[in-house]
């Protein structure tokens, strides 16, 4: 537990820490400074939920909502043990920056319930899920705060949230509020093409940088960790550019093949195994604690914060890290990897094809529209890719790594946004 506790407080120390940073670098209003530092709002709802054996049990849900200067708030709820206030306003933060160098008109937030949802059945889960939107209230809402999935939630759940938001409607402007959020099935106003868009901004972000450095994705050793929605998702578009997928890491355990696994393969098996990787028959079982010391020219974290540390960092063998999942990496583990030369396509860049999907969706439903799915990858892509523009460009102008570079660009145009509106008195 105390390892746990100690990972939490990690997160949030390196989102200030990264912004700190950035804010230097750029010679950041220190007013302005201010604002961003701190967040607007911290929700903590205490709610009761009836389980299937009759017992009342009571979950504990948060939503922090950083700022909005740019628009609605925006950000995924997840389901997981490690929810808690501090890691709830370290991805709220992240999710400002995403928002922000995407060029979204969304601010920045994120929540969920303290809880592993394996432990439960799929009726206690929908009314968990139920119970925690009604506590949530007017705190959500489809052009105040949008809801979106995140680890461990799926689109089943944001359909039970957009469900349970509308019944407290009038009837007759139900319909105006089916948008509260976002990543619902494709039936219930979801976006086509919205369950691999992050990990399709993922790829769009590595062929970018494959670009830049004048190099090829084909025939490139990548390992990945997490094999939820992003893992996959990104092994699969992986795999249409030629490249090798030659371990996977999840919670169940850790697979390696020098030979290549098949991403489609895993897949498969892994949808007869909850979702574990472990046991997958095309590759052999091997310590965890070896994974990131791999052979390998890219390695993409998608799983949780802070994986990546001054104790694994140095071990590492990529020429690029793509950071699919948030803060995967601390800053005493970054600063081992820029000694090294590695480069990292940062979280805020590099999975940022999720909100952007997120922002199409929102748009649909706002709009009452219908999208294919190629015009929603061509629109992604393209937004993805001005973004990593401005990137290269920003680090080249302050001499800064792609991190930094990426959060200047972020918050220059938030900035930008409080020097021209002011503040209210």
């Amino acid at each position: 537990m105390k390892v746990e506790e100690k990972r939490k407080t990690g997160m949030y120390e390196s989102v200030m820490h990264q912004f700190n940073n950035a804010a230097e670098v750029m010679g950041l209003n220190p007013e302005i400074k201010k604002i961003l530092a701190a967040t607007n709002n911290e929700i903590v709802v205490h709610f009761p939920v009836k389980m299937d054996d009759g017992k009342i049990q009571v979950f504990t849900g948060y939503r922090v909502q950083h700022n909005n200067a740019l628009g609605p708030y925006k950000g995924g709820l997840r389901y997981h043990a490690t929810v808690d206030i501090d890691a709830a306003k370290a991805l709220a933060m992240w999710m400002t920056w995403k928002t922000s160098l995407a060029g979204l008109p969304y601010g920045g937030g994120k929540g969920g319930i303290q809880l592993d949802p394996s432990k439960y059945s799929t009726a206690e889960i929908e009314r968990i899920t139920r119970r925690f939107t009604h506590a949530l209230g007017d705190n959500i809402g489809p052009d105040y705060d949008i809801p979106a999935p995140d680890v461990n939630t799926t689109a089943q759940m944001m359909a039970w949230i957009s469900d349970t938001y509308m019944s407290t409607k009038n009837p007759l402007e139900r319909s105006r509020f089916a948008h509260v959020v976002t990543g619902k099935p494709v039936g219930s106003g979801g976006l086509e093409g919205r369950d691999r868009a992050t990990g399709f901004g993922v790829v769009v972000s590595i062929q970018a940088w494959a670009d830049w450095k004048k190099t090829t994705l084909k025939d490139k050793k990548y390992i990945v960790q997490g094999f939820g929605n992003v893992g996959h998702w990104a092994s699969l578009f992986m795999k249409e550019k030629g490249s090798i997928l030659t371990a996977v890491q999840d919670a169940s355990g850790t697979i390696y093949n020098p030979n290549g696994i098949d991403p489609q393969e895993l897949l498969e098996y892994t949808q007869t195994t909850k979702g574990n990787v472990a046991g997958f028959p095309k590759a052999e079982a091997i310590d965890p604690s070896l994974f990131f010391g791999l052979d390998c020219d890219i390695l993409i974290p998608a799983a949780l914060g802070n994986q990546i540390t001054d104790e694994n960092a140095d071990s590492i063998k990529a020429a690029v890290i793509a950071e699919g999942a948030n803060g995967p990496i601390s800053p005493e583990g970054e600063s081992i990897l820029s000694k090294k030369g590695i480069e990292i396509i940062p979280d805020i860049l590099c999975n940022s094809g999720g909100v952007i999907g997120s922002y199409y969706e929102w748009l649909q439903n706002k709009q009452g529209e219908i999208w294919s799915i190629e015009d929603v990858i061509g629109r992604l892509e393209k937004q993805v890719l001005t973004s990593f523009k401005k990137v290269v460009d920003a680090a080249s102008e302050y001499k800064t790594d792609f991190r930094t570079a990426a959060y200047i660009v972020a918050i220059k145009r938030i900035e930008l946004t409080y020097n021209q509106r002011g503040v209210f008195p």
